[in-house]
């Protein structure tokens, strides 16, 4: 069990015909993500190709209750966010496509924007590769499955790390008075 919830953004951008309100967004007025970013009721922020992006705050916080970890498909303005707030609890991934020629196709392949929609999608695609770097890991999606074996690479070994493991010190205190 991966344990892993994903976490569902708010957007101000309009439905694509294939998704689903409270699945793969929550689609929301301006007005009424104004609001919520104002009222603090989100994680992290910003404004992509004209839209507004962000993460409720209280989905989050409750499933991180649960000790589920959140998967965040976010930008690198909302990365930097979440590093400000909460650095040592995020394990960055930046998954790259193969190509420049393979990203524009799977854009077209969608078939659900419009062709301007694409070629701003494009432009901005060179300001969010230049953050590449920024990141802890890099997974290019060359091959899904294979891109999925990393990132749960990724997870496995972020749980391991010595500084996610509270009552570690005090289980290694235990073996060491046993000695």
């Amino acid at each position: 069990d991966d344990n892993i919830e994903l976490s569902i953004s708010a957007t101000t951008r309009t439905k694509r015909m294939s998704e689903a309100d409270g699945v793969h967004y929550h689609f929301v007025t301006q007005k009424a993500f104004e609001a919520m970013r104002d009222q603090g009721e989100l994680l992290e922020w910003a404004e992509v190709h004209g839209n507004y992006y962000g993460t409720p705050r209280e989905p989050v916080e409750a499933a991180l209750a649960r000790g589920e970890d959140i998967l965040f498909d976010i930008d690198w303005q909302g990365t930097l966010q979440l590093y400000q707030t909460c650095r040592d609890d995020v394990a960055s991934i930046f998954i790259l496509p193969p190509s420049g020629g393979e990203l524009k196709a799977r854009l077209d392949r969608r078939a659900e924007d419009a062709p301007e929609t694409i070629a701003k999608r494009l432009v901005n695609a060179r300001t969010e590769l230049e953050h590449w770097n920024e990141y802890d890991y890099v997974i290019v999606n060359d091959d899904l499955e294979r891109a999925l074996a990393g990132v749960r690479a990724i997870l496995s070994a972020e749980r391991l790390k010595r500084t996610r493991a509270p009552g570690l010190d005090g289980f290694v205190a235990g073996l060491i008075a046993d000695l």
